[in-house]
Formats: structure tokens, C-alpha cells, sequence
């Protein structure tokens, strides 16, 4: 065994050996992207990608407010049939109990309604908090194509310019399977 012998870094900087400057091609350096991706490629990709996480997300929380939707409406509309019923008989035929079960199911009925009230203010409040992230959103694409077109433009020669890309300002993404019903 050689006690003295250190062992190699791989890795490390130390250890690396760098060629002396302007000794080789630039083609020594590899990338991992294949060598016609752009960074604005990439920049668009992964933009791309985050919008369709935000529309998903947006989906979730849709599907997910029409849960609780539908869950209220369906026990709303048990107590109403049941309610019916009490209603139904003659007051001087309702014994204590009946009589008391109608005013729960009178104040049962009043709490769920008051707690979709405040689920259809929310979902309204998402909404306008959504189309104003969307607004942003277009006034920032708008504003980095033609940043991006100006670029492009001043490099090519005036033939072949044409319109900048026309960017969208409705509230939903083309791609958008969100479909809002107000």
C-alpha cells in the first residue's frame, strides 16, 4: 500500500486541465443542448411550459370550487325536501321535535346558502385576480416581441422585415381549455 499517494478529485478544478488560451477550436466546448437551440429557445420552452402550469393550476382551483359547488347544492336541495315535508303538515299535527327539527334544518339551510355565497365570491374574486394576471401578462409579451422584432429587425435588411407578432389580449391563452362562464 502507498500511503502517500492522494487519491484523484474528480471534478474538481485542481485537477482539471485546462487547454492554454487560444490553443484549440471552440468545438472542444460541449454543450448539452444540440447545437441549433437558441437560448431564446430555451426561454420560450420554459415560458411555455410555465403558462401551462398556470393554466392548470387555474383548472385545479376551478374544478375544485365546482366540487364544493355541487356538494352545497346537493345538500341544500336534502334539507329543502326534507323541510318540504315538515311544511307539509298541518301545524297543529307537528309534534316539539318536528317543530324543532324544522327551524334546524330552516338555520342549516341558511348557513350552506351563505357558505356558497361566499364560495361564489371567491370564485368571482379569483376570476378578476386572473384576468388582471392575464392583462399583465399580454402588456409583457407585448412589450418583449416588440423588443425582441426591433432586435431582429435592425440586424436584417429592410426586404425582409415584416409586422411584428400580434400578441393577444383576451383573458384566456389560444391554448386555453378554460372555458369562464359568468
Amino acid at each position: 500500500m502507498e500511503g502517500s499517494r492522494t487519491p484523484p478529485r474528480y471534478g474538481s478544478l485542481e485537477s482539471t486541465r485546462w487547454p492554454p488560451a487560444g490553443a484549440g477550436p471552440e468545438d472542444e466546448i460541449v454543450s448539452m443542448a444540440d447545437s441549433t437551440t437558441t437560448i431564446d429557445d430555451i426561454e420560450g420552452e420554459l415560458f411555455k411550459i410555465e403558462r401551462i402550469r398556470e393554466i392548470l393550476v387555474r383548472r385545479e382551483s376551478e374544478l375544485r370550487y365546482m366540487m364544493d359547488d355541487i356538494q352545497l347544492c346537493k345538500e341544500i336541495s336534502r334539507l329543502k325536501k326534507e323541510l318540504q315535508k315538515l311544511i307539509a303538515l298541518p301545524e297543529n299535527e307537528k309534534s316539539n321535535e318536528e317543530k324543532q327539527r324544522e327551524e334546524e334544518l330552516v338555520q342549516q339551510i341558511h348557513k350552506l346558502v351563505e357558505t356558497r355565497d361566499f364560495l361564489v365570491d371567491d370564485v368571482e374574486f379569483e376570476r378578476l385576480r386572473e384576468r388582471e394576471e392575464d392583462r399583465e401578462m399580454a402588456e409583457f409579451l407585448q412589450s418583449k416581441l416588440s423588443k425582441s422584432y426591433l432586435q431582429k429587425a435592425s440586424l436584417q435588411p429592410e426586404s425582409t422585415i415584416c409586422s411584428p407578432p400580434r400578441v393577444s389580449t383576451s383573458r384566456h391563452c389560444s391554448c386555453s381549455p378554460l372555458q369562464h362562464h359568468h
